[in-house]
């Protein structure tokens, strides 16, 4: 316990998530005020909803009250009712009208994850006004990258101007003195957070005001809430594309029972789709028992065509994510992938058509009499395969977007079961053309 004392955040709150959360609401009541805030600011603290919902509600308010507006409005979205109105109740007045306010914007928009939290000044101040306004201010602002200047009349956003160009200023002039020439950087507060990362990453900023229609700034989204909402989304669109619901949770303290409800429901639509590829084969039944050699390279078919089909929507998912491509860019993709789905095609049709000849020619399996035919049966298969799987992972990305979807919900192992359904009808009806007459 006393290590913990005067420790990092970060360091309090790795103890916090280890321990059973009866165990961390011990340790909360124990650890100095200053010091719990600190461990509840992080935003990698996981546990800090079932913490509040089980330390005594005078201290749940103080812990509340003195974090940062956006990670307090972060842990009340994770909090269930009754605990949920208890604790709203139970904060100051300031701090509940804030939440409040945050929380009535969408969970996806730039600003649930803003701060409220920031210095704005009056445009008539002298920047010596400014510096001891933040010397007067700082330790109750998350941040102070920047010191945003207002209108004092209207209250809108004139300039934002950095704590370094200020520092170099003359204490005597006019605060504007040290803003840049060109308008600042703002956001919209119902822009998605995607935005948000895009315009911090494309003009390399620390922090974006953002700004209400009357142009009055409302809160900024800081450099480092940005890296945090995007390790989040990248983590649950990793685990949505390998076909599982995304983690609430770390997955050690997952529980048997979520672990079995995140994973069941799209393994069993998997499975499901699967018995497609059965009923193919069934299909099919005539031509395997003339030419059970065939049924030797269906493994081969249809992992060729699932894998193209997995690199093309892993292509096209992070595509627009990044916004290098929109939706009005789909036939652009499939002018792409077409001929690139034939070019790798051919590429895996000339090996496998060299296997098959390697291995007659060396003596390790006799493939039959009419061996050439059924390399070049596997060979034609692979290309239209490969350039199906291709124009498929490349075009469902788009159909899902289109649909109100998350592209990342168009999985590796979902590509591939719809791949492999439509691999065997090509492979088949390829082999119908090419081996009528010999073995079929």
């Amino acid at each position: 316990m006393k290590r913990l004392i005067g420790a990092r955040g970060a360091d309090i709150a790795d103890v916090l998530d280890r321990a059973k959360p009866d165990e961390a609401a011990a340790i909360v009541e124990r650890l100095p005020l200053e010091d719990a805030v600190k461990a509840f600011d992080q935003p990698g603290i996981d546990c800090a909803p079932a913490i509040l919902s089980r330390v005594p509600r005078a201290l749940a308010a103080d812990l509340l009250n003195a974090m940062s507006s956006d990670r307090t409005a972060e842990v009340f979205r994770s909090l269930d009712e009754p605990a949920r109105g208890e604790l709203l109740s139970a904060v100051a007045p300031d701090v509940r009208a804030t939440i409040e306010r945050l929380l009535h914007y969408p969970a996806s928009s730039a600003a649930s994850i803003m701060t409220t939290e920031f210095v704005a000044v009056p445009s008539d101040w002298t920047i010596a006004q400014v510096l001891d306004h933040i010397r007067m201010v700082e330790r109750s602002r998350e941040t102070v990258y920047s010191v945003y200047v207002v209108d004092p009349a209207e209250n809108t956003l004139i300039q934002a101007v950095t704590l370094r160009r200020l520092l170099s200023g003359d204490p005597d002039a006019g605060v504007l003195s040290a803003a840049p020439e060109r308008a600042p950087v703002t956001i919209e507060p119902l822009a998605g957070r995607e935005e948000a990362m895009r315009l911090i990453a494309k003009y390399d900023l620390l922090a974006i005001p953002l700004v209400d229609e009357q142009g009055h700034i409302q809160g900024i989204v800081t450099v480092d809430d940005v890296i945090d909402a995007m390790v989040k989304q990248q983590t649950a669109q990793v685990q949505r594309f390998g076909g599982v619901e995304a983690l609430d949770v770390p997955y050690l303290r997952l529980g048997f029972g979520a672990m079995i409800r995140k994973r069941a429901g799209w393994l069993c639509v998997l499975f499901v789709s699967e018995m497609l590829t059965a009923s193919a084969m069934q299909g099919f039944e005539g031509e395997l028992e003339r030419a059970i050699v065939l049924t030797l390279f269906i493994p081969l078919i249809m992992s060729s065509g699932g894998n193209s089909g997995s690199q093309a929507t892993s292509l096209i998912i992070r595509a627009l994510a990044l916004r290098e491509v929109t939706l009005k860019d789909w036939w652009r993709v499939a002018l792409r992938e077409i001929p690139t789905g034939l070019t790798l095609g051919v590429c895996l049709g000339v090996i496998g058509i060299v296997r098959i000849t390697l291995w007659q020619r060396l003596g390790f399996y006799n493939y039959g009499p009419h061996w050439q035919l059924v390399a070049l049966t596997v060979g034609t298969a692979l290309v239209g395969i490969v350039t199906f799987g291709s124009l498929t992972g490349s075009m469902l990305p788009f159909a899902l977007r289109r649909l109100g979807f998350d592209p990342a919900s168009a999985s590796a192992p979902f590509v591939a079961t719809l791949v492999d359904v439509t691999g065997l009808v090509i492979y088949f009806g390829v082999a119908a053309a090419i081996l009528h007459g010999t073995l079929l």
